[in-house]
C-alpha cells in the first residue's frame, strides 16, 4: 500500500469516528505563519491524499497584507503556476469552536518535480532537521508563545484596547506578572483553549498571565521532532484565534500591540538527543558542555543575520527596549532572562538552550530552522562563545554584538550575510529577502497619523 493510501485508511478512520464531519479546511502556513488554503468537502478528500490540492507558489510570495511580491519571482513571471499541496500526516483534527461539522487538514507545497518546494518554511527547516540527524543529533524542541485577549472594538483612534473584565465589567490597564486574578478572569476562555489542543494531540500544559493586561502564555511541552513542534504551535495559534472569537475577543500574537505595555515573544528550548537517546548538552557544569558551548556560539555568531527572521516586521522592533527581558544584544549566560541564549536552571540530563529573542508574530518554522541552523553552524565550526554575562545584560555586554534594532537594518544585515544560506537555502533566502523588501517598501509608503500630528503644521 502506498504511503497516500495509508494515510488516508487514518483520514477515513477519523471520518468514521466523527460522522458530523462534512467540511474540511486545509491549512497551508505561508511565509508570515498566516494560513492559507481552501475548504474542501468530505467526498474531496480522497483525492487530496492521492493528487494534492493545487495552489500557486505565489502563496509563498505573499506579504503581510496578502498581496503577491512579483520581485519574487513566483507570481506573472511563472504564470502565477500552481503546485501540489499534500497533506502532512496526522494534522487531520476536529475543530470544535467551528462546530462538529468541520475539521482541518495541514498541507505542505511540492514543487512541479515531486521535491518539496524551496519556498515552504516547513520543508526549510525539515533539511536542517535532517543535517542535524546526519550527525547523529535529534533535537527536541519547544516553543513557547506569549499572546493577548484584546476587545474587538478599537478605540477612537482604531487601536487595541484590553477587554472588560467578566468579574469587574473594567478595562484593566495595570500590570500583573502571574497574577491568579488575571487567570481567575479569563479562567473559561484558557480552559477551552487547553482541552482544544488536547483534542488536535496539541501537548499544552500550564497557564500563566504573563506581563501586560490581557496577555498570557500556554506552555506548550517539548517533543522529540523540531518540525511537529512547530505543527503544534501552528495549531495552537489557530485555536487561541478561534475560541477567542467564540467567548467574544480577539487574540493577537502581533509583537507589540501596547506602546507602553509588555510585547509577546516567542522562545524556543532546545536540546539535541545522540542515537542512543541521550541528552548530548548533559553536564554537571551547565555551560561546560563542549557541544552545548558550540551550540550557543554558532547561535551568537548567526543572531544579527537572523533578526530578519526572528522579528519579521515593523511592529516586531517595537519590543526592544532596554530592561524589557528582550534582548538587545547576542549574549549568553545561566538562569538569566535578560541575556538573548539562557541556559535555565535543570538538572544535567534536562540540560538545554533556551532562544529568547524573537516575537510571537514570527513563523514558528522559520524561528526554529534558523535555531537550529545556527546550533549547527557553531558545532560544524567548533566554534567558541564569549563569556557568559552575569548581573544585568543590558548594562554588562561587553564583548556582545548588538542585534539590528530597526527594520530595513535587519533586512540588509540578512541580505548581506553568509552563514545562514547554507542552511536555510540560497533559493529561500532570496525569497524570503525579496518579500520583505517588498513589504518594507509598502509600508514606508504609508503616510501615518503620527506624521500629520508631528509635521503638518509646524514644516
Amino acid at each position: 500500500m502506498s504511503q497516500a493510501r495509508e494515510a488516508f485508511a487514518v483520514a477515513e478512520e477519523f471520518l468514521a469516528r466523527h460522522p458530523d464531519v462534512q467540511s474540511i479546511d486545509l491549512l497551508l502556513p505561508d511565509i508570515n505563519g498566516v494560513l492559507r488554503g481552501k475548504r474542501v468537502e468530505r467526498d474531496e478528500l480522497g483525492s487530496i491524499y492521492e493528487r494534492g490540492m493545487l495552489l500557486p507558489g505565489s502563496m509563498f510570495a505573499l506579504d503581510i497584507q496578502g498581496g503577491t511580491i512579483q520581485a519574487s519571482g513566483l507570481g506573472f513571471d511563472e504564470g502565477d503556476a500552481d503546485r501540489a499541496c499534500m497533506p502532512v500526516p496526522g494534522s487531520l483534527c476536529a475543530t470544535p469552536w467551528l462546530g462538529t461539522e468541520i475539521a482541518q487538514l495541514q498541507v505542505q507545497m511540492l514543487d512541479h518535480d515531486g521535491t518539496p518546494f524551496h519556498g515552504d518554511p516547513r520543508h526549510v527547516l525539515g533539511s536542517i532537521v535532517e543535517r542535524l540527524r546526519a550527525r547523529g543529533l535529534n533535537p527536541v524542541v519547544a516553543v513557547e508563545l506569549e499572546f493577548y485577549f484584546v476587545d474587538r472594538e478599537r478605540t477612537v483612534e482604531g487601536n487595541a484596547q484590553p477587554p472588560r473584565s467578566r468579574l469587574t465589567g473594567r478595562r484593566e490597564y495595570r500590570t500583573q506578572i502571574n497574577s491568579m486574578i488575571d487567570l481567575q478572569v479569563a479562567s473559561p476562555i484558557l480552559r477551552e483553549i487547553v482541552d482544544t489542543c488536547r483534542l488536535q494531540d496539541v501537548p499544552a500544559g500550564g497557564s500563566l498571565a504573563e506581563y501586560g493586561p490581557g496577555q498570557y502564555e500556554v506552555n506548550l511541552k517539548h517533543v522529540p521532532d523540531a518540525v511537529l513542534a512547530c505543527d503544534h504551535a501552528t495549531r495552537f495559534k489557530r485555536i487561541v484565534k478561534g475560541v477567542a472569537l467564540k467567548h467574544g475577543l480577539e487574540a493577537t500574537f502581533m509583537a507589540k500591540p501596547y506602546a507602553d505595555m509588555a510585547g509577546s515573544g516567542a522562545h524556543v528550548h532546545v536540546s539535541l538527543v545522540d542515537e542512543a537517546g541521550r541528552n548530548a548538552f548533559a553536564s554537571d557544569e551547565p555551560l561546560a558542555h563542549p557541544l552545548l558551548r558550540s551550540a550557543a556560539a554558532g547561535l551568537l555568531a548567526t543572531m544579527a543575520e537572523g533578526m530578519a527572521l526572528f522579528a519579521p516586521n515593523a511592529n516586531s522592533y517595537r519590543r526592544f527596549r532596554p530592561e524589557s527581558y528582550v534582548p538587545m544584544h547576542a549574549c549568553w549566560g545561566y538562569n538569566n532572562r535578560g541575556v538573548a541564549v539562557r541556559v535555565p536552571v535543570s538538572g544535567p540530563e534536562d540540560r538545554r538552550l533556551e532562544h529568547r529573542v524573537a516575537g510571537a508574530d514570527v513563523n514558528p518554522y522559520l524561528l526554529v530552522a534558523t535555531v537550529l541552523a545556527g546550533m549547527l553552524a557553531g558545532i560544524e565550526n567548533g566554534l567558541e562563545p564569549p563569556p557568559p554575562l552575569e548581573g544585568n545584560a543590558y548594562q554588562e555586554r561587553r564583548g556582545c554584538e548588538p542585534l539590528p534594532a530597526h527594520w530595513p537594518l535587519a533586512i540588509e544585515r540578512f541580505a548581506a550575510g553568509s552563514l545562514l544560506k547554507p542552511y536555510l537555502g540560497e533559493r529561500f533566502c532570496r525569497l524570503y529577502e525579496a518579500v520583505k523588501r517588498g513589504e518594507l517598501d509598502d509600508f514606508s509608503a504609508y503616510i501615518s497619523p503620527l506624521e500629520y500630528a508631528w509635521y503638518l503644521e509646524p514644516v
